[in-house]
């Protein structure tokens, strides 16, 4: 599509650039670290686990099965703490997220049986709904089409960032932190899960709602944005609560949705089982070990997901980006099932996976929130978010149940399957081509 010349002036203006860059600079800092924090809450279990799971008696199976339960709470209350963010506000809503999470973070460090632990994971799952498509909506609010997409890379970028500071300082603690008579994994929990309460005090502070009450803005660049992002949407009738949850059946929304489900299966079963498929590599790794290797496939995955969505953007093109990292990412889960014996080349396969599951995020959420209305895209993003969600269930799910003692890769094959079949669907989903962005 031609961007007409008027529309093109208009958006290079040093008004839109001015404005662009305070939203960039002002808005993104906070949910940034709001989201790095989640994940790494969300995740920190695949370390404590290397110190948990003679003292709780975990197995493979059983740590599969305390990752997933996470995630059929979080299902169940996705949707719901969307609308309720729409109605009473980011800063609060996003505030209350942080703030119990990082409660239930902490407490899980005092969990004494595999019990408690289930029971903590349904905890952090109800805790934590809402917050990933929380904050896409948000950026809905605060950036165009054109700038979207990155502004999604850049939040996606959360993730190989929590999970490297997770991976190194996981692995840290676990060998250096014994305070208190308590043991090293009760801490991973709790020094992860304190910043999460601080956070969300200072969401309730600083986070503005909306471009309108943003302080940092004048009121020329306020009205300039607000405008910007209203003509970018066909305006709806105006919906009941009923009819919003009507736009979930939306036929686009679930293909995509039970697309993101199969690239979900791969992304979590990477994040919770890493650490045991690098301690797999060579039993006599510490835990410090095991922590600065896992941290190299998201150093790489990071790089990746920048670079790709910058050519995404540059481009207009999402489908074809997200299909082939997700093709990507099932060629380094199989690598590393051929090479897990020999450290060198499996570090490359898992690089490999990481930049397919985390690269594809970027351009996947940035197609998904174009083919949107307005007054659907809560309900729609919450959705999808919600029923890929299930993916990190049946993930973690199936490797666990699959993986041996002395073998984790061999659960690798089920997302293998469910990654290619992700390509499949997604080559038949029509998404209409965006307008890149002209240099």
């Amino acid at each position: 599509m031609t961007v007409p010349a008027s529309t093109t002036t208009a958006a290079d203006s040093p008004l839109a650039r001015r404005t662009v860059r305070k939203v960039g600079l002002r808005v993104m800092p906070l949910i940034g670290l709001l989201y790095v924090f989640n994940y790494m809450d969300r995740a920190n279990i695949g370390y404590a686990q290397l110190g948990m799971a003679t003292e709780l008696g975990i197995t493979a199976a059983t740590f599969g099965v305390a990752s997933a339960i996470f995630f059929l709470a979080y299902v169940v209350f996705e949707v719901p703490s969307n609308m309720i963010m729409k109605k009473v506000g980011a800063r609060l809503w996003l505030g209350r997220i942080a703030i119990s999470w990082g409660i239930v973070t902490v407490l899980t460090g005092f969990v004494a049986s595999v019990t408690h632990l289930i029971i903590a994971r349904i905890l952090l799952g109800v805790a934590e709904a809402g917050l990933f498509p929380g904050l896409l909506l948000y950026l809905t609010f605060w950036f165009r089409g054109r700038e979207r997409g990155r502004a999604i890379a850049t939040l996606a970028l959360a993730q190989p960032i929590a999970l490297i500071l997770g991976s190194l300082f996981g692995g840290w603690i676990l060998d250096h932190v014994h305070w208190f008579g308590m043991s090293s994994w009760q801490w991973v929990f709790i020094l992860q899960g304190a910043p999460a309460v601080l956070l969300g005090v200072a969401t309730f502070l600083w986070l503005p709602n909306k471009p309108a009450d943003a302080k940092f803005l004048t009121r020329e660049e306020s009205s300039w944005l607000q405008e910007e992002i209203d003509k970018e949407y066909q305006p709806e009738e105006k919906e009941t609560f009923l009819g919003q949850l009507r736009a979930a059946r939306n036929g686009k929304v679930l293909h995509l949705a039970i697309s993101n489900l199969f690239i979900a299966c791969g992304l979590y079963g990477l994040t919770f089982f890493l650490p045991l498929i690098v301690k797999q590599l060579d039993p006599k790794y510490s835990a410090t070990n095991i922590g600065l290797l896992g941290a190299i496939p998201y150093v790489v995955g990071a790089v990746g997901m920048l670079l790709l969505a910058r050519n995404s953007d540059r481009t207009g093109e999402r489908k074809g980006h997200v299909i082939t990292l997700v093709l990507v990412a099932a060629l380094g889960f199989f690598g590393a099932i051929q090479f897990k014996s020999v450290p060198a080349l499996s570090l490359i396969s898992l690089s490999l996976a990481a930049i397919g599951v985390l690269g594809y995020l970027a351009p996947y959420w940035a197609m998904a929130s174009r083919v949107l209305s307005k007054e659907h895209t809560a309900v729609g993003l919450a959705a999808i978010n919600s029923i890929a969600a299930l993916g990190g269930f049946f993930g973690p799910y199936a490797i666990g149940l699959a993986a041996t003692d002395t073998d984790v890769t061999i659960g690798l094959y089920f997302p293998i399957g469910c990654l290619i079949l992700s390509a499949v669907l997604l080559a038949f989903l029509k998404v209409p081509r965006e307008a890149g962005i002209r240099k």
